[in-house]
């Protein structure tokens, strides 16, 4: 789905952008732009860059800035502070792992558009109660996997989902082929040792693979 980069896409959007949304770690600013220009060259433009590192923020901010491709968004979202900081550092989605109404609010009125996480029914109607209908299954895996999706497709058939953890080459298409699932996230676009040596051609490869999955 081609999505207008000049606008600040919707949580749907970002879903139906490409079958994967790459769940990136960095630890070097240095490698955030070559790597953006990689995932884009390869057909995936929703990038997903994890609160789980000290430069994390700059790492989007330089995306933001330099590739204008890409749509940088950050994940692992957990507090009001990270995602007024993500915002203001230019991202333009969040992902949480997990969802409270303060986090989704904070979101809502800064205009950042959220893909909440949930693992179970009742967090699933708390975002429904806030207007949420596009969630993270977060940790996809342990907590149910495809048995879990078909489950939920009765009783929450108006909601989709983007399962995230445990997904892999190997298994992405089973999670594609639900009807309930827009697109799955994933870490084995940006393998640690193609980061840590500067391999963007075979990061390249990986992200034209993923934007081929069928869904």
């Amino acid at each position: 789905m081609a999505v207008n980069l000049a606008l600040k896409p919707t949580a749907l959007q970002v879903m139906q952008s490409a079958p994967v949304i790459p769940v990136i770690v960095l630890h070097d600013v240095a490698h955030a732009v070559p790597l953006a220009r990689a995932l884009v060259a390869g057909g995936i433009c929703m990038l997903e860059v994890t609160l789980r590192t000290p430069v994390a923020l700059q790492c989007i901010e330089a995306i933001a800035k330099a590739v204008p491709e890409a749509v940088a968004g950050v994940g692992t979202v957990r507090t009001v502070a990270e995602a007024q900081a993500a915002q203001r550092a230019g991202a333009q989605f969040a992902v949480s792992p997990g969802y409270t109404s303060a986090v989704g609010q904070a979101c809502r009125s800064l205009g950042l558009p959220l893909l909440p996480g949930v693992a179970t029914g009742s967090e699933i109607m708390m975002a429904l109660e806030d207007g949420y209908r596009q969630l993270k299954f977060f940790p996809a895996l342990q907590a149910g996997g495809i048995p879990m999706l078909k489950a939920w497709g009765g009783p929450f058939a108006d909601v989709l989902f983007c399962p995230t953890g445990g997904v892999t080459p190997h298994n992405a298409s089973e999670f594609l082929a639900l009807p309930n699932v827009a697109c799955v996230g994933g870490s084995w676009l940006v393998p640690a040792d193609a980061l840590a040596q500067g391999d963007w051609p075979r990061i390249t490869a990986l992200a034209r693979e993923a934007a081929a999955l069928q869904r």
